[in-house]
């Protein structure tokens, strides 16, 4: 599905990615955990192809197409999509006309899908505006639900998040990634960042990562490594998995 290839990437003149080699099978769901700062958010906003973040080496191979180049539209179109940690509030425009504009099959199925997320009363008002922390993530997870990608980035999908919202995105997440179907039938894949881990326990996952300082430095079990973060820091982490 996702295959990363010694990257590169600097946001203005400072270098914040380095050396990130990273393979992501389809049906696969990693997490990718680090301290603040240490570039989490920069590898996913560069995957999705923004365009403040600069790759001078490295590729990314999407599906076996190389979107290195590609902009962020058109890497959306090709089944890349991605929840925000921070996503905008858009004054003027509807989120329901956004779910529409989006939706490719299912536009029939929006009001039911809405509802699902209890998010029906919420597509006649502005994006996010006036909206509370779970239910931004629960607005986010509508949209991807309704873009339906093949690839998904999650952002901290738990941040600002209360327990019983935390069990529904969760649960949504968990179908969009098709958790529900047997390991050899799954297409999607998914790279989730999160800080506490509450979100493992609502979504399976195949491989954890931590990254420090720029680059990814230890691979293993995602509770295995969550638990040793918890116990001993990441840096302890990085020198008992990297003696």
């Amino acid at each position: 599905m996702l295959d990363i290839e010694d990257l590169h990437v600097k946001v203005g003149d400072k270098e914040v990615l380095h050396d990130i080699n990273l393979h992501i099978g389809e049906g696969e769901t990693h997490v990718l955990l680090g301290p603040n700062g240490s570039g989490k958010t920069t590898l996913l906003m560069t995957i999705m192809g923004y365009s403040q973040y600069t790759i001078t080496e490295g590729k990314i191979i999407f599906k076996g197409e190389d979107v290195t180049k590609m902009k962020a539209h058109e890497r959306a179109k090709r089944g890349i999509g991605m929840l925000f940690q921070r996503p905008p509030t858009i004054s003027g425009l509807k989120l329901g006309k956004l779910l529409t504009a989006i939706s490719q099959t299912k536009s029939e199925n929006i009001p039911e899908l809405a509802q699902s997320l209890h998010m029906d009363k919420f597509l006649d008002r502005d994006i996010n505006k006036g909206f509370s922390g779970g239910e931004i993530k629960r607005s986010e997870v509508l949209q991807l639900t309704i873009q339906n990608p093949d690839f998904i980035m999650l952002d901290e999908p738990e941040s600002g998040v209360d327990i019983e919202n935390i069990s529904l995105i969760g649960n949504a997440i968990g179908s969009l990634l098709e958790k529900d179907k047997r390991i050899v039938k799954r297409q999607k894949s998914g790279l989730v960042i999160t800080h506490t881990g509450y979100i493992l326990d609502y979504l399976e996952t195949d491989r954890g990562h931590v990254m420090c300082d720029g680059q990814i430095k230890c691979h293993g079990n995602p509770r295995e490594i969550m638990k040793d973060i918890k116990e001993r820091g990441y840096r302890e982490c990085l020198e008992c998995r990297n003696p």
